[in-house]
């Protein structure tokens, strides 16, 4: 008999220290390992006596004992990605450098993560002037993610001359966190993406923050503080979590989320070991936690309003007050779902009336501008508007307006019986706005939808405490020239779980059975637009069955991981 073949998880190689005390370095490296399932190959760069306490001695190998290793595992073992930590000596790192070039150019895709690893927590220094150096013109050019604390970030961008000593300035006149500035000092090296990690600081009180800066995403990425002594190996957590997602085909926007999770998860698990600071815990599961679900900022203002929104959605969740919730958590069950039904999509004010006719009662008026918008147009905007409002109010149904955000609020505003009125954005859209306006969309009281395709966007989605979340596309779909790959219904049952508010199916829907799958992940809208594009009043009744089919099903098992919904190698 041939044996069972089995799957072979991918292998992340992590450079780094040994930590006799177990708390972190390799320690940390493999446990983060394997809370995403991934196999590491531990590299022992250097051996370190410490404890809980103190660091009371570095030796690092010799060159040619960390060359023996590599060439060990290149022949068998290749990785997917590779993770530095604590590197002993200036020639350890060009030792890196010339292996990661040698693997590039048979895998080009490969991933590294740099965690410049310059002092340890209990306060011993790990590198000197040599080693700095080494890493601002060898590691950094080559990362695919560099992921230093502020003052390790500081200290790599002076010493390359970016006098990044104490922050900028952004547009506007608003002063930029230092974060932001150095961020970008270091992608000026030659890094592909940054994250620059808040635990040792605090621009927002009671928050973790940190600045993302990548190909797809900038921004401050935050949960509540986990309040816990014991945080030994935060950052070996937090960087080899990131470097396991790349090594699963995640983008570094979508992996630094997984790995903010991850390290989040790991804090509420750490625990004493000795007389000072206990190790983190990384342990598998820690994406089915709905709590672990970060925020993402549109931009470098430091989230002022974010503690406060945070609380408020805690007590609109658990409908109790807010002692009766741990604090920082939302459920980590998902919540009953309001039913949107068949959720229908119109590009005029007549389809939006054939939809309601044939029995929808959520529907979206998508009326795209041209490249060149005359008055002619904008009469004919907010006459469709005016029509879909007093039609979807006749038919008691729930109108949400795509875009045109300010139209809608003016026709809506004051206006008796326009509740039922509410709007739906895509990211570029939001993203497109200034800090101001969107205050001025929250503060609108319209209900908003938001479109989201990857971890990143559904954490930014968040921050803004939506009435529903779109995840999609879940089939692949003509009806938009996009990048990203179909979500699926595995990434669909997870974002349920996780969005923290109703989710809508979209994308591909085109057939009865599709639409029952997509019901029995639990999302409470199911949008068909091609679908329902031609006569409505015969297909809808179909696609109503499927829908209520799909959800008299036993409920579709959540994943433990999401799937990557992003091609295009390791950005």
């Amino acid at each position: 008999m041939h044996p069972q073949k089995t799957h072979r998880p991918p292998v992340l190689w992590s450079i780094a220290g040994a930590d006799s005390g177990g708390g972190a370095g390799l320690s940390a490296d493999q446990r983060a390992a394997d809370a995403f399932g991934v196999h590491l190959c531990p590299v022992v760069a250097a051996v370190t006596a410490q404890h809980s306490r103190a660091v009371t001695r570095i030796a690092p190998v010799a060159p040619d004992v960390l060359e023996a290793q590599l060439d060990a595992l290149a022949s068998d073992m290749p990785p997917a990605a590779i993770k530095t930590g604590l590197l002993g000596s200036a020639g350890h790192i060009r030792a890196v450098a010339r292996w990661v070039d040698r693997l590039r150019a048979a895998r080009p895709m490969l991933a590294l993560v740099v965690d410049p690893v310059l002092r340890a927590s209990t306060g011993a220094a790990f590198a000197d002037a040599d080693v700095l150096r080494a890493y601002v013109e060898e590691l950094l050019p080559r990362a695919t993610l560099v992921t230093p604390n502020e003052g390790e970030a500081r200290q790599l961008a002076m010493l390359a001359g970016s006098g990044c000593g104490s922050g900028g300035a952004g547009q506007g006149g608003n002063a930029l966190a230092p974060a932001p500035a150095l961020a970008q000092a270091l992608r000026a090296l030659g890094a592909a993406a940054v994250a620059v990690t808040g635990g040792d600081s605090a621009p927002l009180a009671g928050w973790a923050l940190d600045w993302l800066d990548t190909p797809h995403a900038q921004g401050w990425l935050g949960l509540p503080r986990v309040p816990t002594p014991h945080h030994h190996g935060t950052g070996c957590t937090f960087a080899s979590s990131a470097a396991a997602a790349l090594a699963l085909g995640f983008v570094s926007a979508d992996a630094l989320v997984l790995a903010k999770m991850a390290t989040t998860h790991a804090l509420r698990h750490g625990h004493a070991a000795g007389q000072g600071a206990g190790p983190v815990l990384a342990r598998p599961g820690f994406a089915a936690h709905a709590a672990q679900m970060p925020w993402l900022s549109f931009d470098a203002e430091v989230p002022q309003d974010w503690p406060q929104r945070w609380q408020e959605k805690i007590k609109k969740d658990s409908k109790k007050t807010f002692m009766d919730v741990p604090e920082g958590h939302f459920s980590d069950t998902p919540q009953a779902q309001e039913d949107m039904g068949l959720y229908g999509i119109a590009d005029s004010a007549a389809q939006l009336q054939a939809l309601l006719a044939a029995g929808l009662r959520t529907v979206q008026l998508r009326m795209k501008a041209p490249p060149a918008p005359d008055a002619a147009w904008h009469a004919a905007l907010r006459e469709a508007m005016t029509h879909s409002m007093a039609a979807s109010a006749a038919a008691g149904a729930r109108l949400f307006i795509n875009d045109h955000w300010r139209v809608a609020h003016a026709l809506a505003a004051g206006q008796p019986g326009m509740a039922h009125v509410g709007l739906h954005l895509g990211q570029e859209d939001l993203a497109a706005l200034t800090p101001d306006e969107r205050r001025q969309l929250l503060a609108s009281g319209l209900p908003l939808g938001i479109s989201s395709h990857s971890l990143w966007e559904l954490a930014r989605a968040r921050c803004l405490t939506p009435s529903y979340i779109a995840c999609g596309p879940v089939w692949p779909t003509t009806t938009k020239d996009m990048p990203w790959r179909p979500q699926g219904l595995d990434n669909l049952a997870w974002w349920v779980r996780m969005a923290g508010c109703p989710v809508a199916a979209i994308g591909g829907i085109l057939s009865a059975e599709q639409v029952a799958d997509a019901a029995q992940t639990g999302a409470s809208a199911i949008c068909a637009v091609r679908a329902l594009a031609q006569d409505p009043s015969r297909h809808a009744p179909l696609l109503h069955a499927a829908l209520h089919e799909g959800r008299a099903r036993p409920p579709r098992v959540t994943p433990a991981l999401p799937q990557p919904s992003l091609q295009g190698g390791h950005l």
